[in-house]
C-alpha cells in the first residue's frame, strides 16, 4: 500500500530552495519534476514579489543553465529551470526514489512537501539518501490513506475503496474541470483503470447510499 509522508527543510539546504532564495515576499510552489537523461527539470510557480529580480537572482547562479518564464497570470508566473549539470539534489533524490509530489510550497526561509511513495521501502529508500547526502529533513508526518481517515466514518467502505475515493479528492479527480485522469490515479495505485473506476463507482454508492438513505429516515 502507498504511503505519505510530510515533510520540511530549510531553503538553504537543498539545490532548488537555494537557488530560489530571493525577495522575501515571494512564495514558490513546486508544479513538476520531469527526468531529463542523468538530470530532473523543476517546474516551478512563483507568486508575487519583483520578478525581474527574481531572475536574475536565478540565472547568476552557477548552477542554472537556463531559466524560462512559460506562463505568467497577475502575480503568479510559472518558470522552467534546466541545470547546468547532473547533481545529487533533493529533487534528485524524489525522483530516484519514485515519489509524487503532492504539495510542495516553499519561501525564502522554509519548503514543506507532502509526498506518495509506492511503498514503505521507497519512503526508506528517500529517508536513507537523505542522510547520505546531508540534506537535514524534518519529518512531520507518515501516514497512509486508510489510517489518516481511520477515525471518522467507515460508511461500509471498503479499505480499497476508501483509498481510491480519498485519492481521487486529493488530486481534483472529482473537480470541474477535473485536475486528474482515472489513467493518472490508476497508475498511482498500481492497478488498472476499470478496477479503479470500479472502487470509485461502487464507495460513491455506498457513501450516497450512507448518507442520503440514513438521512431521509430521520424525517421519517
Amino acid at each position: 500500500m502507498s504511503v505519505l509522508v510530510e515533510f520540511s527543510i530549510d531553503s538553504g539546504d537543498f539545490l532548488l530552495g537555494n537557488v530560489l532564495r530571493g525577495p522575501e515576499e515571494m512564495r514558490f510552489e513546486l508544479e513538476r519534476i520531469v527526468p531529463t537523461g542523468d538530470a530532473v527539470m523543476p517546474f516551478v510557480w512563483a507568486t508575487g514579489g519583483d520578478f525581474a529580480a527574481f531572475e536574475g537572482n536565478v540565472t547568476a547562479s552557477e548552477h542554472v543553465r537556463e531559466l524560462r518564464a512559460l506562463d505568467k497570470v497577475g502575480d503568479r508566473a510559472l518558470y522552467r529551470i534546466v541545470w547546468d549539470e547532473p547533481h545529487a539534489g533533493l529533487i534528485e533524490v524524489l525522483g530516484e526514489t519514485e515519489a509524487t509530489i503532492l504539495e510542495a510550497r516553499g519561501d525564502g526561509a522554509r519548503w514543506r512537501f507532502r509526498l506518495r511513495f509506492p511503498d514503505h521501502d521507497r519512503l526508506s529508500a528517500f529517508y536513507n539518501l537523505c542522510t547520505e547526502n546531508d540534506f537535514p529533513v524534518h519529518i512531520d508526518r507518515t501516514y497512509t490513506l486508510s489510517e489518516r481517515i481511520e477515525g471518522g466514518h467507515r460508511l461500509g467502505l471498503s479499505a480499497e475503496q476508501r483509498e481510491a475515493l480519498v485519492l481521487a479528492l486529493e488530486r481534483g479527480y472529482f473537480d470541474t474541470p477535473s485536475e486528474a485522469s482515472l489513467s493518472d490515479l490508476a497508475d498511482e495505485l498500481g492497478i488498472t483503470q476499470q478496477a479503479l473506476s470500479d472502487r470509485i463507482r461502487r464507495g460513491n454508492e455506498k457513501v450516497l447510499r450512507s448518507v442520503l438513505l440514513s438521512s431521509a429516515s430521520d424525517f421519517d
